[in-house]
């Protein structure tokens, strides 16, 4: 035989091979179009009332930041953080020197002032002084008092009393150091009234549904197995500059150790009811805090990839607000085999 008909014979069975191939991908491929078994249910609105879950800080109503009137120099700080105060105790006290001295200044201006308008008086009266020279006079001795009640002012605010029975959460200042008039030195709060308080932060959409009045529980990491009962006292009315709303849950009274600043957590109970679809874990597919994909079918034969809103979580529920008005079946089993227009059979 040739060459040129071998190299003939070897190209042709090389064709007919490269065909069979093909033809072998196309039958592969044409198996992807078979229907995928799904479960599905009837989509409806209820009337759900959510639980919103969320954590904060304690605190009380009444932290307050204690500090001097005048400027000076600490002479005595008799509190260390974390001692319990009471109403009026003397808490921190200036060096008095410099303003006893103030003080003693402007005594000593006023009794001048006196003595002027006494002469005065009298020289008027024997028609010597003018009246603008009386009344300038007086008007000094008058300025000169009010000096000295004000130099007494500030001596009596140059020392801190508690403004409250509670506890002294931070000492801000040491002794020996010159404060500016105003500067805090102390932190305290009301905590032996067990006024306690937690503040969270919360989204726009839960701010919007929570109410005052909403009851709640608390839990802390401090306290296992204790829950405490709130309900919802403050909303904010704007956010606190991290894009969360700030909402304030009053604890009822009680004998638990809290501190302010330890870290806790809420579940809020809505009493408002809203209108949502309310649907499986397993339906929801890359759910996060606010959005997610579903897969509904309206005839039951083919299933649409839907993007959903998702407003909260109810026990074993998620809830969803937007994203199904047109669909009339979610397939809540076999989801994760589908693609958006994917061809489906149902499960009876």
């Amino acid at each position: 035989m040739k060459p040129s008909s071998i190299v003939l014979i070897l190209f042709t069975a090389w064709i007919v091979q490269a065909c069979s191939s093909s033809e072998g991908k196309n039958e592969v491929i044409n198996t992807n179009t078979e229907k995928i078994p799904v479960v599905i249910t009837a989509l409806e609105k209820q009337q759900v009332k959510p639980v919103i879950s969320t954590s904060g800080i304690f605190t009380t109503d009444d932290e307050t930041y204690l500090a001097f009137k005048v400027g000076g120099v600490i002479s005595r700080i008799y509190v260390k953080e974390g001692d319990a105060i009471r109403k009026g105790q003397l808490l921190a006290s200036l060096d008095l020197v410099e303003i006893e001295a103030q003080v003693a200044q402007a005594k000593l201006a006023y009794e001048k002032s006196v003595r002027d308008f006494g002469r005065v008086e009298n020289l008027y009266k024997d028609s010597v002084a003018t009246l603008e020279q009386y009344q300038n006079a007086k008007t000094g001795m008058e300025v000169a008092a009010r000096q000295y009640d004000a130099a007494k002012f500030n001596r009596s605010y140059s020392e801190i009393r508690a403004v409250s029975n509670g506890y002294v959460l931070r000492k801000l200042a040491n002794e020996g150091q010159v404060v500016s008039p105003g500067s805090s030195v102390l932190q305290t709060n009301g905590a032996s009234q067990n006024s306690w308080k937690l503040r969270v932060g919360v989204s726009d959409r839960e701010w919007a549904i929570i109410s005052i009045g909403d009851a709640a529980t608390v839990t802390t990491d401090a306290l296992p197995g204790v829950t405490l009962a709130a309900k919802v006292t403050r909303k904010a009315e704007g956010t606190d500059g991290t894009g969360s709303f700030s909402v304030e849950l009053t604890l009822e009274k009680t004998k638990a150790a809290l501190a302010s600043g330890l870290f806790g957590k809420t579940t809020i109970q809505v009493s408002q009811a809203q209108t949502r679809w309310s649907i499986p874990y397993e339906a929801l597919l890359d759910g996060n805090a606010q959005s997610g994909y579903v897969f509904t079918t309206n005839d039951s034969q083919i299933a649409h990839k839907t993007p959903v809103v998702v407003s909260g979580i109810n026990r074993d529920q998620v809830l969803i607000s937007a994203g199904l008005e047109d669909a009339k079946f979610l397939i809540i089993s076999g989801s994760a085999y589908l693609r958006d227009s994917s061809a489906i059979t149902l499960i009876q």
